[in-house]
């Protein structure tokens, strides 16, 4: 690895951080033609180091070397994919402190909700291996003499592009699924928060023969190159809308198979008759204010009953006390950094566009925190807003920011003509003790991914994605598995 200043750096983060930088395909590391760029700290804004740049040619090499791969890992028979898949499961387990300890220093989350990060993603791993031997296909009945059947093929070297929300998380629940069902698998990390992913191929790159599970990363340029590749069938991408349309653009002309895991304006409903305090908490936990707001699951939009109005704002109000910004590496964090200084100041314009342009009241924070050891990081309070229309740019876009707009509301048809304004369709949440405004709510709720008397949490072997901008696909679920295969069918006469 080039070296560079670690002077600023806390020992423990030091220890941590990855002695490899390259490109790592074919099974092995390799140095970028690309050359290298620095990754920051956005809780510090210091300099973590440099990390390879991939360009064009360097991810040519890499899709070959995973299409090779490919080739002999379709031949590997699933209850061996499986026994592999759970290694690398292990292997993660084993190392837990060091991989959220790097997401905190290198995307700003607190190291303490990172930990789960770490666990959870080793536990789709398992998930998924546990499916490999259900790649199955179906017999038809046709009558004498004649045998109808098909068969489910892996589809070949799959790319996964990946946020910096959840960096470690992320990359183990993007490669359990394809490679599960025989597929070879390219991982592009984000260039904002590469470290943890380099990180854990050092921990997992023998494991799996070389070319089946491949790291390159980089920005702009090595994310198109990999979805216009033509020896990459299949492209799926967690991010921005606007990054989902480019990659759709991208691999049309070759009408790949494409996966889109994007943006959100989620709904948070509470109803008069549901249990205030459950409802207050479940406002906190949805809007994510751990990784400030950072999810594209997050209830920015939180929609009270006028009867309870007065009542559970005001709790809300009291329960976001709790968060605090501080410094990502520290365990008593209870709310990290934004990703960059472009997102942060993406955040503060929102604030002052619901301020002066939209008019709505600013009930709690909106200002950046001015303890001196933040000075440096890329913080913003938790913000709520009151009085807010649906017709607002806070209520309308997504801010992908600890911003929480408010709104009262009174009869049900204007609430769903509210709650479905929005160009997406990722997640909402309903608070309602009567079974009947449950059901009523879930359906029309024009989202791919429903709570009732909860936020947040996704469940392992449960289908989440979007409707309308949201997304493409659905992960995290079996049919992801499956997304990995064409379905042949085989007609045979005796």
């Amino acid at each position: 690895m080039t070296k560079f200043d670690t002077r600023n750096l806390p020992n423990h983060v030091v220890a941590a951080l990855p002695k490899q930088r390259d490109l790592f395909f074919g099974g092995a590391w390799r140095k970028p033609l690309g050359g290298y760029l620095d990754t920051l700290s956005p809780g510090s804004g210091d300099n973590l180091g440099p990390v390879a740049e991939a360009n064009r040619a360097d991810v040519d090499a890499a899709v070959k070397a995973a299409h090779g791969g490919f080739l002999e890992w379709r031949k590997i028979k699933p209850l061996e994919r499986g026994r592999m898949l759970k290694k690398i499961a292990a292997k993660m387990r084993e190392h837990v402190e060091e991989l959220a300890l790097l997401d905190a220093a290198n995307c700003g989350n607190p190291i303490n909700a990172m930990l789960r990060d770490v666990t959870d993603g080793a536990d789709y791993v398992d998930f998924f291996a546990g499916l490999a031997t259900e790649v199955k296909g179906v017999v038809t009945p046709m009558g004498p003499g004649v045998v109808n059947m098909t068969v489910r093929e892996p589809i070949g070297v799959c790319a996964r592009i990946l946020a910096y929300n959840h960096p470690l998380m992320f990359a183990a629940i993007k490669l359990g699924a394809p490679i599960a069902a025989g597929c070879s698998v390219i991982i592009k990390p984000p260039p904002q928060a590469p470290l943890s992913a380099l990180r854990l191929f050092e921990l997992i790159g023998d494991i799996l023969p070389p070319g089946v599970l491949n790291l390159v990363t980089g920005g702009l340029e090595t994310g198109t190159a990999l979805t216009e590749h033509p020896l990459v069938p299949s492209v799926s991408l967690v991010g921005s809308v606007a990054s989902g349309k480019a990659v759709a653009r991208g691999a049309a002309e070759q009408l790949k198979h494409v996966g889109l895991e994007l943006g959100g304006k989620n709904a948070l409903i509470v109803y008069p008759d549901a249990d205030l305090d459950k409802a207050i908490e479940g406002a906190i936990k949805g809007m994510n204010f751990t990784w400030c707001g950072q999810s594209c699951g997050s209830t920015s939009r939180l929609f009270i009953h006028e009867d309870v109005y007065d009542r559970v704002l005001a709790g809300v109000l009291r329960a976001i006390a709790r968060f605090k910004p501080g410094i990502p590496t520290d365990m008593n964090t209870t709310m990290g950094a934004l990703i960059s200084q472009q997102q942060k100041d993406k955040v503060l314009r929102y604030i002052d566009i619901a301020k002066n342009e939209d008019r709505a009241t600013l009930a709690y924070g909106g200002k950046v925190p001015d303890a001196p050891e933040l000075a440096n990081g890329f913080y913003v309070e938790p913000t709520v807003f009151t009085d807010v229309q649906p017709d607002m740019r806070i209520a309308q876009e997504e801010v992908f920011g600890p911003i929480l707009a408010v709104l009262k509301w009174r009869d049900e048809e204007a609430l769903f003509e509210a709650v479905n304004s929005v160009s997406y369709g990722l997640t909402g949440s309903i608070y309602t003790t009567n079974l009947a405004n449950a059901h009523n709510a879930a359906a029309r709720i024009e989202a791919g991914y429903i709570w009732v008397n909860n936020a947040g949490p996704h469940y392992v072997s449960v289908p989440f994605g979007g409707y309308k901008l949201s997304g493409l696909g659905r992960e995290e679920h079996i049919d992801e598995m499956f997304s990995f295969t064409e379905t042949k069918n085989i007609h045979i006469t005796l």
